[in-house]
């Protein structure tokens, strides 16, 4: 009797087996290979985007151009912080060279224009760039110094980027403003996101 119950487990244990390998060798497989990557220098390159974002907004730099290339020739800023562009569910504020240029009172207005943040300091923190099937999205916090007089600094929410690869290296697709708590977890949000 106990060699049939041995026998029996023997089968019934390569049964369970080729069962199982059969499973595993038909299920998909995810090529690591496939999955985006960025490089360390893509990541830097990333970062350094956030920086000539800053140096270009506050300076009005090359006419505006220096913060509007740092865009795609069609990137576009989004805004979803003030009350008119989180009451919408954001509104483009800009897209392309041009517009961009003028929205931070460059291109036709010649950086003549003081603008609200002229003023301010853009300090852009806390980035985590994330590879994404076409390029990268990354979120940083925006703070800025002097928003409520000298020596002031206060946060103002934060960017949530799409960035891409360009022959000119990489650039910035979209740019959206979001309002301090837009990515806390449910329960800390306020109807305001503020």
């Amino acid at each position: 009797m106990r060699s049939w119950q041995w026998l029996a487990t023997v089968v019934l244990s390569a049964t369970v087996g080729a069962a199982t390998t059969a499973l595993i060798v038909s299920m998909p497989r995810v090529d690591a290979a496939a999955a985006p990557k960025l490089s360390p220098a893509d990541y830097q390159e990333i970062a350094q985007l956030t920086n000539k974002y800053a140096y270009g907004i506050d300076t009005c730099g090359n006419n505006g151009y220096d913060y509007a290339d740092v865009f795609t020739s069609d990137g576009e800023f989004i805004d979803k912080n003030s009350d008119a562009g989180f009451k919408a569910g954001g509104r483009v504020l800009a897209k392309g060279r041009e517009a961009l240029a003028t929205l931070i009172g460059g291109g036709s207005r010649g950086c003549k224009t003081k603008l609200v943040w002229t003023d301010w300091s853009h300090i852009m923190t806390n980035l985590v760039v994330t590879p994404a099937a076409d390029g990268a999205t990354g979120r940083l916090y925006l703070l800025q110094m002097d928003i409520k007089g000298p020596g002031t600094i206060e946060r103002h929410g934060g960017y949530e980027d799409v960035y891409v690869k360009t022959p000119n290296g990489w650039r910035i697709k979209s740019r959206t403003h979001v309002r301090n708590k837009d990515w806390h977890a449910p329960a800390l949000q306020t109807a305001d996101l503020n």
